[in-house]
C-alpha cells in the first residue's frame, strides 16, 4: 500500500485507524553489553505504507535496535513482532524469509558476480529455492531484475561485474537487491551515507517510488538530517539508548529535547 494521508469521517489518518495493524512493533526492547545498556526499553511502530526515520547522536543505540529487530542480536528484554507475529527469538534468516529486508551502511554485494546475478541471489535469500542459481532463472525473475535495474537507471549494467561500479552505484544495487524479494518491511541503515550529493535527490525519488509503486514500507537510520526530514513521514529519536521523541519531521525539528541531545546537553 502506498502512503496515504486520506482521512475518514472522524478525521483519523489511515495510520491512526490501523494502529493495531503495525507491520513492525517493538515493545520494551532492551540490549546490554556488560554494564552498558545500549538500548533501553524502546517501543517503536511502523505501519503499512509509511517511511519512518530513526535518528540520534552517535552511540544512541540505533544500529543495535536494528540488529535486535533483524535477529542479528538477541534482545535481553522485550518483544519484536512482524506482521503481528512474534519473531523475538527467531534466527536472522527466518526473520528475513518472513518478510524483513535490510540494506546495510556498508554495501554487501558480491563484487565478482554480475549485477544481475547479485539480484537473483538476493531473490533466493528472500525465500526462493537456494538451488535456483544452478538452473536458468525463470522469465519472471529475469524480468524483475530488468525492471528494478531500469528503475534506478542502471539497466545497461546488468552484465557488469558489481565490484567495478562506484560506491554510489553499489548502494543502488543493494537497494534493488533488497526489493527483489518484495519484503513486507525494508530496513535501511544510512542509505545516504557516502552518496555523491548530486545522487541524493535521485535516491530520494527512488525510495519514494519504492514506497509508492513497489508498496514498500520503510524504516531507516540516517545521519543526514536534510535527507531524513525530506523523506520521512514520522521520525523516532534515540539518545543514550532511550527513545526521547517521536513525531513528524516538523515536530522533531522543534523538539527541545532533540535539539539538546544533538548539542550534547543531555
Amino acid at each position: 500500500m502506498s502512503k496515504s494521508t486520506d482521512s475518514d469521517d472522524t478525521g483519523m489518518t489511515a495510520a491512526t485507524a490501523n494502529a493495531d495493524d503495525a507491520v513492525l512493533r517493538t515493545e520494551g526492547i532492551t540490549k546490554r553489553f556488560g554494564g552498558l545498556t545500549a538500548v533501553d526499553s524502546v517501543d517503536v511502530e511502523v505501519h503499512e505504507g509509511e517511511i519512518v526515520g530513526l535518528i540520534g547522536p552517535n552511540g544512541a543505540g540505533k544500529s543495535t535496535l536494528f540488529n535486535c529487530i533483524t535477529g542479528t542480536l538477541t534482545a535481553d528484554e522485550g518483544r519484536v513482532t512482524l506482521q503481528g507475529q512474534d519473531v523475538t527469538d527467531w534466527p536472522e534468516y527466518k526473520i528475513a524469509r518472513a518478510g524483513l529486508g535490510r540494506m546495510f551502511q556498508e554495501t554487501r554485494i558480491f563484487g565478482g558476480m554480475s549485477v544481475r546475478k547479485n539480484l537473483l541471489l538476493a531473490a533466493q535469500e528472500g525465500g526462493a529455492d537456494i538451488g535456483g542459481l544452478l538452473r536458468r532463472p525463470d522469465d519472471s525473475l529475469l524480468a524483475r531484475t530488468n525492471e528494478l535495474l531500469e528503475y534506478v537507471d542502471l539497466g545497461g549494467l546488468a552484465e557488469t561485474r558489481a565490484g567495478r561500479l562506484s560506491f554510489g552505484q553499489q548502494k543502488l544495487i543493494e537497494f534493488v537487491m533488497a526489493l527483489m524479494s518484495e519484503p513486507e518491511l525494508l530496513l535501511m541503515d544510512e542509505p545516504a551515507g557516502g552518496i555523491n550529493p548530486s545522487m541524493l535527490e535521485n535516491l530520494i525519488e527512488y525510495i519514494r517510488a519504492a514506497n509508492d509503486e513497489e508498496e514498500a514500507t520503510i524504516f531507516l537510520i540516517e545521519h543526514n538530517m536534510d535527507f531524513v526530514m525530506e523523506i520521512a513521514d514520522r521520525i523516532y529519536v534515540l539518545a543514550h539508548g532511550e527513545r526521547i521523541a517521536e513525531g513528524t519531521p516538523e515536530e522533531i525539528q522543534n523538539d527541545e529535547r532533540v535539539i539538546n541531545a544533538y548539542l550534547g546537553r543531555e
